[in-house]
This record gives structure tokens, C-alpha cells and sequence, in this order.
């Protein structure tokens, strides 16, 4: 499917160029509107277009209702680390029972393993009706190629209506590549998921357009309704006490899944805070002023055990890498104890750290919104604050 322009029945008019959000339109030298690699697809050049000079291309027929009503279920991938359920496990189970609430339908996990019941009764304690499993000693360690075969198979078999998985390093790698092979949508790093009250959609939401707007994403034609979650992003489903629960065994042998990659060895590196596991962050922001004042954060940080955070316009200062940014277009992060320094509390912001424990803000200013959320506010110089608790601590040992 694309989007072209009828070069005879365009007449330069530009309206299409002023109502595009992603600026993806442009007056050729001809005087005729020419669409770029820029466009989303969002189609309001075809409706605003006076001349009905642009037309999509390819557009594929609706599916049959009757074929989208064989698709039952709302499955998520239960990911391991270090041969455990991770904790985004839990969160994607917490996010499929709110769903199943609503439309009425099981909640199924999936488990690549060497030894998955004992981590199936985990999930069923928690809500979860169903596991599929599939076992080898192979699957242990993350591989691409195997873990979208077993995954593509299992939903062309089942049919599932909803497919879920963490925006992990993991399920950002072979989720897309699954969607593509069911030829079916997926929208990334979801902030959260409703269900539309009329149509039964899953309405998939996440920021776009740089953290400026919220986008509501449904897939209409399609099934399974594929999404990826931030993790940190929805509330973890707890043990409610021993359930009982269906486990489906699949061989693994039956999938004929190969790998291009072999796995030679594995190497330890040096270990590091992750933001999304920390139980304390520092965040530095715009107050800072300058690059070189994140060592102060750093040293602070270290002392109380934190992870370092930021703020979007840190990071666009280059003052800090883009793995530490905290928000809508960074990470979202549930901590402990959150300590804002310097930074003012853009919403954008905000949505990535307001749900944390406890929230203690720095800042000169005392009509920052960071204070509307903050659970202790400190009006003052983080350059006089930060050095002082700095020195205390290093003076306790």
C-alpha cells in the first residue's frame, strides 16, 4: 500500500502540505505535491484534498468478520532472565488479566525453556488460565531465529486474538520479525492498553510525535492484535494462592526451527545499575547547565547505591547517553525513591517516573510542576544541596 499523487489533477494548492503532522509533503519546481519517505500513512492528505488528487495505492480488502472471530485468547510472552520468569512476566500478566476482564477470554502464557512447569504454576498462582510450552535445553539462551519460529507457529496453530510482549531487548528483537511473517501489525513501546467499549479492539497507546502526543493504535483488519509494553509501564500481577491451570506441551523437534547463529561461548561483563530494576535513581536535568556537572550526580548516586537518570534535554544536550533518559521517549521507571535535581517536570517527563514509591524534587524554582508530584520538594541550589549531602555521606563512611 503507498500513497501518490495524480500529477495532472494536482493543482499546487499546498493544502495538503499544511494539514501533513509529519511534514512529509513538499511543492516540487513543477508546482506539483510530491510525498516523501517521511509520510505515516495517516491519510488526512487524502481527505483534505479538494481535487482528490491523492489516492492509496494498494490498499488491501477487509478481512471477513467471520475469519477474525476464529482468533480467541490474549497470550504474552513470558521472558527468562538468568533461567527465571522476569519481572515483566508478571507485569504483562497483570496488563492480560485487566483485558480478559473485559473481554471475557483466557489468558495464556508462552514459555521457551529446558524446564518450564515450575515457571507455568508461577504464572497460573498469579491468573493465568493456560501456558504453552515448548522445551529444550537449546532454548535457554536467547536465540532470534528459533524463538520467531516457535512463536509464528504457535499463533498460525492456536490463533490467538491478542498477542503481548515486553519492550526488552528480547521482545524488541523477534516480536517485529514474528508480526511480519503473520503479515499482521504490531505497535512498539506501549505505555498502556485499553479495550474500545463498542468494537472490542485492543487500543494500544504510546507516545509519538517526540513524547508530544499520545496516539491511540488499533489494528482493525488483522489478527492477532500484536503490542509490545515498556516495562515499568502497568502494575504486576500478584500471587492470589495455588491455582490450578491447562499446560500445553508442544515438541520442539516438531517445529524444525534452525538458527543462523551458533552460540561459541559467553562472557561476564562488568555489571551496571539498570534504570528499569533500580530501586533508587538520580536524575540529572537542565538545571545542571552543563555536562561536566554529572559527575556530581554520578558521585551522589554512587554513594546511595542509585542509578543515574535524566532528562530529555540532557540527553539532547549531549550531556549524557540516551540510556539513561527518563520519560515518554526514554525509559519508564518505577523506583523506590526518585530524586529529581534540577529538573523542571515536563509532562513528557513526568509520565516516565510519576508512578516511583517516593519522589524528592530539586529545584530553585518553586513553581515547578515537578513539585505538583513530588512527595518532598526542596526549593534551592542542587549546587549547594547536592555537595553537602555529598559530604556528609562520604564524612559517615
Amino acid at each position: 500500500m503507498e500513497i501518490k499523487v495524480n500529477k495532472e489533477k494536482c493543482t499546487g494548492c499546498r493544502i495538503c502540505v499544511d494539514v501533513c503532522p509529519a511534514g512529509a509533503i513538499e511543492i516540487n519546481e513543477e508546482g506539483k505535491a510530491n510525498i516523501n519517505e517521511n509520510c505515516t500513512f495517516c491519510r488526512l492528505c487524502v481527505k483534505e484534498c479538494p481535487e482528490n488528487a491523492i489516492e492509496i495505492v494498494g490498499e488491501e480488502k477487509k478481512r471477513p468478520q467471520t475469519e477474525l472471530s476464529q482468533y480467541k485468547g490474549i497470550w504474552f510472552f513470558a521472558e527468562l532472565k538468568n533461567g527465571e520468569l522476569s519481572h515483566v512476566c508478571f507485569e504483562l500478566l497483570g496488563i492480560s488479566l485487566k483485558l480478559a476482564e473485559i473481554l471475557k477470554e483466557e489468558v495464556c502464557g508462552i514459555i521457551f525453556s529446558s524446564d518450564g512447569e515450575q515457571k507455568a504454576q508461577q504464572l497460573f498462582n498469579c491468573g493465568a488460565d493456560k501456558v504453552y510450552l515448548v522445551e529444550d535445553a537449546s532454548l535457554d539462551q536467547f536465540r532470534q531465529d528459533i524463538y520467531v519460529c516457535l512463536l509464528t507457529e504457535l499463533i498460525k496453530k492456536y490463533k490467538p486474538n491478542i498477542v503481548l510482549a515486553s519492550a526488552t531487548m528480547i521482545g524488541r528483537s523477534f516480536i517485529p520479525q514474528t508480526a511480519a511473517r503473520l503479515k499482521t501489525g504490531l505497535t512498539a513501546d506501549c505505555t498502556d492498553l485499553t479495550i474500545d467499549p463498542e468494537t472490542k479492539l485492543l487500543q494500544q497507546i504510546r507516545p509519538t510525535y517526540g513524547g508530544n502526543l499520545m496516539a491511540k493504535i488499533i489494528c482493525e483488519n488483522y489478527r492477532p492484535q500484536m503490542a509490545t509494553i515498556r516495562p515499568k509501564s502497568v502494575e504486576e500481577a500478584k500471587p492470589t494462592g495455588n491455582r490450578n491451570g491447562t499446560i500445553i506441551k508442544e515438541n520442539f523437534s516438531a517445529f524444525n526451527a534452525t538458527c543462523r547463529v551458533d552460540l561459541v561461548s559467553k562472557e561476564s561483563v562488568e555489571q551496571t545499575i539498570d534504570l528499569q530494576e533500580a530501586e533508587i535513581i538520580v536524575s540529572g536535568g537542565r538545571g545542571l547547565g552543563d555536562g561536566k556537572n554529572f559527575d556530581m550526580i554520578r558521585k551522589f548516586a554512587q554513594l546511595i547505591g542509585a542509578a543515574v537518570g535524566a532528562s530529555r534535554a540532557a540527553v539532547d544536550s549531549g550531556w549524557i547517553g540516551y540510556p539513561h533518559q527518563v520519560g515518554q521517549t526514554g525509559k519508564t521507571v518505577k523506583p523506590k525513591i526518585y530524586i529529581a535535581c534540577g529538573i523542571s517536570g515536563a509532562i513528557q517527563h513526568l509520565a516516565g517516573m510519576s508512578t516511583s514509591d517516593y519522589i524528592i524534587a530539586i529545584n530553585k524554582d518553586q513553581n515547578a510542576p515537578i513539585f505538583k508530584v513530588a512527595n518532598l520538594g526542596i526549593v534551592g541550589d542542587i549546587f549547594e544541596i547536592i555537595p553537602r549531602l555529598i559530604q556528609r555521606l562520604e564524612s559517615k563512611g
